[in-house]
């Protein structure tokens, strides 16, 4: 962080510091102020179950929106979520065909076509390869898809914008070692991984990248897949699109081709001004979205806030954020918080004095191969306005005189 950035983080500390201590002793000195006696005992620790459950007072981050059907979507409520790390059942998800939840000691994964021992593994002889962990985020293509053509209505939040991303801890095997097991022939190019859901979601990985940091996940954030999030067994190959992270792992073909399987072709593909389509976009550039102060918040008052979001980049590291409160007359660095980790969500922090008067709050991200995040415009030129795939653009939340945030485009 810059010299200016520290002094006003500094400033802004100390007086929410000081604001604090004067709001407890308003109106009493210290030896009027008489402490409440002790509180009855608490609850059993298992009057709610086995599995730990937030405070009756913390409950909002637990509502995951979601689309009831055999397709559909939940979106993680970032503005709820601290640091980088999203909680394994706020974890987005999307469905084709329904979630299914898979006996682990009757699920299998066969790998064949251009191998010279095909093979079929199950859960237990995949577990017995070494394992690795690796905290990656997961981003839905069709991210920011309702705010491609034009704004969503201002009440829209930022779950409903940007919620389709979200960053775990993933644990399982490196893909290269199971492959060594069958051997891949030297002129395979592209591999399918198919699921074992209704849909039978298939997807064409180049080998460049399965070869690369590709993965065999059984567990996230430390204990196994849940149903939504493909257990027993998924793909994963950070920084791609999210469909590619392939979930009821149950088949991987290798080739020379890629299949053109009906969801990277009809679903999954980007539409250009010549009328064409692209239809292995793979990556997810680089992006990110402030998520306080944003969309349905109400500031109160004039004073000093801290603008805080998440910023990513399915190509590598952070590099920098800036953050703009004019609506992109101007930028500011943001203070990158550590860790910094590759293809990783990263939050970044600055703090802000408002004035009280009408504000446009945008996020900018650079990321260290020096691409740098594009506003609305920008991507309309380069692909479509019939859009809505990979929407990776600028997002703006108007500050309001009366303190009240809403969702505006601001171009």
């Amino acid at each position: 962080m810059k010299q200016g950035n520290q002094t006003n983080r500094r400033r802004f500390l100390q007086t929410s510091i000081a604001g604090g201590v004067a709001a407890l002793t308003s109106g009493a000195t210290a030896k009027e102020i008489v402490l409440e006696p002790s509180r009855s005992t608490g609850r059993d620790i298992f009057e709610t179950g086995t599995y730990g459950v937030p405070s009756q007072f913390a409950t909002s981050a637990r509502i995951k929106g979601s689309a009831n059907g055999l397709h559909g979507a939940s979106r993680t409520p970032l503005a709820e979520t601290h640091g980088i790390i999203t909680p394994s059942g706020l974890h987005f998800e999307v469905h084709h065909g329904g979630v299914p939840d898979i006996p682990p000691l009757e699920h299998k994964l066969l790998i064949h076509g251009m191998v010279d021992d095909a093979k079929m593994f199950t859960m237990e002889d995949i577990m017995r390869f070494p394992s690795v962990s690796r905290t990656y985020f997961l981003e839905c293509s069709g991210n920011g898809e309702q705010e491609w053509s034009s704004p969503s209505a201002s009440t829209t939040t930022v779950q409903a914008t940007h919620g389709l991303t979200s960053c775990s801890e993933w644990t399982g095997v490196p893909l290269k070692l199971v492959l060594n097991e069958v051997g891949i022939r030297t002129d395979a190019k592209w591999m399918l991984a198919e699921g074992d859901d209704s849909s039978r979601m298939g997807r064409s990985i180049p080998m460049w990248k399965v070869l690369d940091d590709a993965l065999l996940v059984y567990a996230q954030n430390g204990e196994f897949l849940r149903p939504e999030q493909g257990f027993p067994l998924r793909l994963f190959v950070p920084g791609f699109e999210g469909n590619m992270n392939v979930k009821w792992l149950h088949r991987l073909e290798f080739g020379d081709k890629p299949w053109w399987s009906h969801q990277e072709v009809a679903r999954y593909s980007d539409p250009r001004p010549n009328g064409k389509k692209v239809v292995f976009s793979f990556y997810m550039d680089a992006k990110s979205v402030i998520t306080s102060p944003s969309s349905t918040m109400r500031l109160n008052g004039p004073g000093f806030y801290e603008i805080t979001g998440l910023a990513w980049s399915g190509k590598g590291k952070v590099a920098r954020v800036e953050v703009s409160t004019d609506g992109g007359a101007t930028w500011r660095d943001a203070h990158l918080q550590t860790p910094i980790m590759t293809k990783c969500h990263t939050r970044f922090r600055l703090p802000w004095n408002w004035n009280g008067r009408d504000a446009i709050l945008q996020s900018r991200v650079t990321d260290d191969t020096g691409y740098v995040q594009p506003d609305y415009e920008q991507l309309y030129v380069e692909k479509s306005r019939i859009g809505m795939m990979h929407n990776n653009a600028i997002q703006s939340w108007k500050v309001a005189a009366d303190g009240n945030v809403s969702n505006v485009h601001h171009v």
